[in-house]
């Protein structure tokens, strides 16, 4: 087994997703090193419609493995803008590629968006030990 990663630039939600936030009020959603691991091979992954709401941890699709069926939940409220079309062939993305090639989504942020609950790299990491 490989070892996890979990880059400093992204802030980490409670329940397995990660958030990278950019300077103009857009950011990029996926699921964490961790939880790729813990489901293992990723074969399917069900995302919302571009122009869906979400208040933060409100559930917005699910990620199918060969071990389980798990929800994803909002790191941080907004509305979508853009999924990751290319993980409808090649969900394995999710695996080989959590924080870059296997991102889910592209969100703008609401105005209120709050960060509160979204951990950094070294509290997430001390989360899951």
């Amino acid at each position: 087994m490989s070892e996890l990663t979990f880059p400093a630039d992204v802030l980490y939600h409670p329940e397995h997703t990660w958030v990278l936030i950019n300077d103009d009020n857009t950011a990029v959603v996926g699921i964490t090193d961790f939880a790729q691991d813990q489901l293992g091979e990723v074969a399917f992954v069900d995302l919302p419609s571009v122009g869906d709401h979400f208040d933060a941890g409100a559930e917005f699709g699910t990620v199918e493995s060969i071990k389980a069926v798990s929800s994803l939940y909002m790191p941080i409220s907004g509305t979508v803008e853009e999924i990751n079309e290319g993980l409808e062939d090649a969900p394995e993305d999710v695996n080989t590629s959590p924080y870059k090639d296997g991102w889910m989504l592209r969100i703008t942020l609401d105005a209120d968006a709050d960060k509160s609950q979204l951990l950094n790299h070294e509290g997430y990491a001390e989360k899951i030990k």
